[in-house]
């Protein structure tokens, strides 16, 4: 039987959201009797400081863990290096352990870092092994709109020229979503080699909770409001500016709440954004939950919102919008007319997508939706029903086996 050896910087028990949705596969698949191994980090996402066990197994997974440097997210160059080290222990890993990696075992190759498919098509070479690239995100297109530093014009086209290769060299690559789909097929790959296997969550865990029957609404005081809730991390892919907007609109509602949980990179900014506009009993901020709470958390929001700036479609697909259906909770969407989430919004009838920048089309909607509770249970069921029947976690993983067992 062939071995599946996974590349990415984070797995188990990181809580980020690649790094949970890495951890279901791979110990899906060793629960259905694979072979799987991980190579990663010793960090987690949010605690750079972390030193995890360089090796340890984990229901089943063999979990092979390399040193790196630990600046963790602050700071570009910080990061860069985290990166880089991170390469090269990985590197030697595949090829100088023996017995890690050989002919006809598949090495899939996530996306953190950027261009890990690069290094894994050339390990893959080396070994005789196939690779398998698992795109959470198309970089460095990703950077390019983001106008992240020094990534740009020839170092781009370099960059993509790489990336493109390691593209063509794979057996297959993995995509999350028909928009992406098309960018991968836009760049010359054969679409045989294309795969759409939709991102999850862990549907079996998280159920739609009654507000009423939901502790965490009374603990955090918010038993009897009206709750707009953004969950998860929010990067700098994510525009938060039209909720701002729509919460000063709304300041004279007191029924209305606006509550943001988790964290990320505009997370600081959001809040002095909050106190610069004097926010403060209108929108309030709470950490990540654990695991053990999610289900609750999740719950808390009478409707979710989740954002991708226009000109990322088909670059990223927000791994959020799962865990809101999940819920069984209403989705406002601010993201591109027209785009693949907005059709699945729109055409499962569970939310409203919005232009992010109709901020009265969005204060009116909040509006509404905190006037009609029935309008807003039913968006939630039929978000449910959605998961259920397009986006389960059995059925992607049925896809993933299905997919690595013809290769193998």
């Amino acid at each position: 039987m062939s071995r599946i050896i996974f590349l990415n910087r984070f797995f188990y028990p990181d809580h980020s959201a690649t790094s949970q949705i890495l951890s279901d596969l791979a110990f899906d698949l060793a629960g259905a009797g694979r072979n799987v191994t991980v190579v990663t980090s010793r960090q987690r996402y949010d605690h750079a400081g972390a030193d995890l066990p360089a090796r340890e197994t984990v229901h089943g997974v063999t979990i092979l863990r390399v040193p790196t440097t630990r600046y963790g997210r602050r700071g570009l160059i910080g990061r860069g290096l985290d990166y880089v080290s991170y390469y090269r222990a990985t590197w030697h890993a595949l090829t100088d352990r023996p017995g890690l990696v050989g002919p006809n075992d598949i090495i899939v190759a996530k996306t953190d870092p950027p261009l890990l498919s690069v290094l894994g098509m050339a390990a893959a070479g080396r070994s005789g092994a196939r690779l398998v690239n698992w795109l959470q995100d198309l970089y460095p297109e990703v950077a390019v709109e983001l106008g992240v530093p020094l990534i740009g014009g020839p170092v781009a086209r370099v960059l993509a020229d790489r990336r493109n290769r390691s593209l063509r060299a794979a057996s297959a690559n993995v995509v999350l979503g028909d928009a992406m789909a098309d960018r991968v097929a836009k760049l010359g790959i054969a679409t045989e080699n294309i795969h759409i296997i939709a991102n999850w969550t862990r549907d079996d865990r998280i159920a739609p909770v009654a507000a009423a029957a939901n502790p965490l609404r009374y603990e955090w005081g918010l038993a009897d409001k009206f709750v707009v809730g953004y969950s998860g991390n929010l990067g700098r892919a994510h525009d938060y500016e039209p909720m701002l907007a729509a919460a000063e609109r709304l300041r004279d509602r007191p029924r209305i709440a606006f509550i943001f949980i988790g964290g990320g990179r505009q997370f600081d900014e959001v809040a002095r954004q909050v106190r610069v506009r004097r926010l403060g009993t209108t929108v309030r901020f709470f950490p990540y939950q654990d695991d053990a709470v999610l289900n609750y958390s999740l719950s808390v929001p009478d409707v979710h919102w989740l954002s991708l700036k226009p000109a990322l479609e088909g670059l990223i697909f927000p791994s959020k919008f799962y865990g809101i259906a999940a819920a069984g909770r209403p989705m406002i969407a601010l993201t591109k007319p027209g785009g693949e989430i907005a059709r699945l919004v729109e055409g499962h009838g569970c939310g409203v997508a919005l232009d992010p920048a109709d901020i009265d089309g969005l204060t009116d909607t909040i509006s509404g939706l905190a006037g009609d509770p029935t309008r807003a249970a039913a968006m939630g069921r039929r978000a449910r029903a959605m998961l259920d029947g397009h986006f389960s976690r059995a059925r992607a993983l049925a896809l993933w086996l299905a997919l690595l067992d013809n290769l193998g």
